[in-house]
């Protein structure tokens, strides 16, 4: 990381963002789409909460070198509570949430019930008066989980835990608030942020772990070492550097709409590696799922901002 992911960000976010922000988000949409695929790989050797704790506290460390390294400051005040929310909520809950849901969710699945984060962020944002509520953002978001629901129509038939969908269906609306807690926060260093918020989130991942009896095992399979190096660099120092990357620039509604676009990527991933089925929706799914991306996110920014 070097240049703007060094600094705070003071500019704006505009509606239709420029090309490095645009460019930042479908490398973060890739990313993210390989998580969900990685976290159930983890999930079939570790126990969930020291699978999560473990990864998030390498995360840390490898952001809190960097920010020692670049003498970045710290986070205080009203950004320190920001650091800490984001901690909580992100990683602490919203991934324990996640892993457990992920032990008997399919990926496919999970990814669309990650496909509803657009609709929490725009009732969150416009509840906190940072956007306003608008037909076109409403409109978008329906469209693109319609499209993802055509995708995954065939496994959301097969009998799944309702309590794992219900901690799927919580992951998604703790993400949704982040985005609009980060939004609201001063400025701080991409590193720092990301340092604090994966430390706390390790921190209370790992007390759960100890508290559910978990044993603190590691990995023996060559592709859970794979898959944990993937979640721990790309997966997680990769995603949320970009993910705060972005958010400074763009509405908190038009970021969501990653979760949108990455179970484009789940699909392959999932059929190609845990050998999930395509669904015979697949090219109508994807069609509704760009088309609600470009009305909500793109066309119109999902909502305007308020100043």
């Amino acid at each position: 990381m070097s240049g703007p992911t060094e600094r705070a960000e003071t500019a704006a976010p505009v509606g239709r963002p420029d090309a490095l922000t645009l460019t930042a988000f479908l490398v973060l949409v890739v990313l993210v789409g390989g998580n969900v695929v990685g976290v159930r790989f983890v999930n079939r050797e570790l126990a969930p909460f020291w699978g999560a704790g473990s990864r998030f506290a390498l995360a840390a460390l490898l952001f809190a070198g960097y920010a020692a390294a670049r003498r970045l400051p710290l986070p205080r005040g009203r950004a320190l509570g920001a650091a800490l929310v984001f901690g909580v909520l992100q990683f602490g809950v919203g991934f324990a949430l996640g892993y457990w849901a992920l032990q008997e969710v399919p990926a496919g699945l999970a990814s669309v019930i990650l496909a509803s984060i657009p609709l929490f962020t725009l009732g969150f944002a416009a509840l906190a008066r940072l956007e306003s509520l608008t037909a076109r953002g409403v409109a978008g978001a329906v469209v693109a989980i319609v499209g993802i629901a055509l995708l995954f129509g065939e496994r959301a038939g097969r009998d799944v835990p309702v309590p794992r969908l219900a901690a799927n269906v919580a992951m998604a609306a703790c993400f949704a608030l982040v985005g609009v807690v980060i939004k609201r926060a001063p400025p701080v260093p991409l590193a720092t942020m990301n340092a604090v918020g994966m430390a706390v989130g390790a921190a209370i991942l790992l007390v759960l772990s100890a508290a559910a009896g978990e044993r603190a095992a590691i990995p023996a399979e060559p592709a859970t070492w794979a898959a944990q190096a993937y979640l721990v660099l790309p997966g997680s120092v990769g995603v949320f550097a970009l993910l705060l990357y972005v958010l400074r620039r763009w509405t908190a509604s038009g970021v969501s709409y990653q979760t949108v676009l990455s179970p484009l990527v789940s699909i392959a991933l999932a059929a190609w590696l845990l050998d999930e089925p395509l669904t015979s929706g697949l090219l109508l799914g994807a069609g509704l799922v760009l088309a609600g991306v470009y009305i909500g996110a793109l066309a119109g920014g999902g909502g305007s901002v308020k100043a």
